[in-house]
């Protein structure tokens, strides 16, 4: 039986995720376009597959990549069926409850990431403080230079 393309999307993803539990390098960055773009957690981090790749090598080559479970993903397509948009839910290890969100293209038969970016799920009830420790580290980082 074929799958959906709402299956075909979520069993890239899944696979994304696991090839990076697995440091699969090869399989993890064969899952995203070739002008595939990573956003990071933090605001520097906007990368394109190759400077992600080169950021990545170190965790891959350990063996010591990254284990993201995701839970609640929810996935919607364009009118043509050529682009689909999702978010989900992220059980991390090492940041906590975080939430990936992105859009993959239909390439050749074939589902693209195209942008991944990832960040950190924020309760409000810890907001105000955290953003003022923000502003207050951006402050620094403009004195430095």
């Amino acid at each position: 039986m074929a799958q959906t393309p709402a299956a075909q999307v979520a069993a890239v993803l899944d696979d994304w995720h696991h090839a990076a539990a697995v440091a699969d390098e090869a399989r993890y960055f064969g899952h995203f376009a070739a002008n595939g773009v990573f956003m990071g957690t933090d605001a520097t981090e906007r990368w394109t597959v190759s400077e992600f790749r080169d950021w990545a090598k170190p965790h891959f080559q350990s063996k010591k990549a990254w284990n993201f479970k995701p839970r609640n993903r929810q996935i919607a397509f364009s009118a043509d069926g050529n682009t689909a948009w999702f978010d989900e839910m992220l059980d991390t290890p090492n940041l906590g409850v975080c939430r990936g969100s992105g859009v993959l293209v239909r390439q050749s038969g074939e589902w693209k990431i195209a942008q991944y970016n990832l960040s950190i799920a924020i309760p409000n009830s810890i907001a105000d403080a955290l953003v003022k420790q923000i502003a207050a580290a951006g402050k620094r980082e403009i004195q430095k230079k």
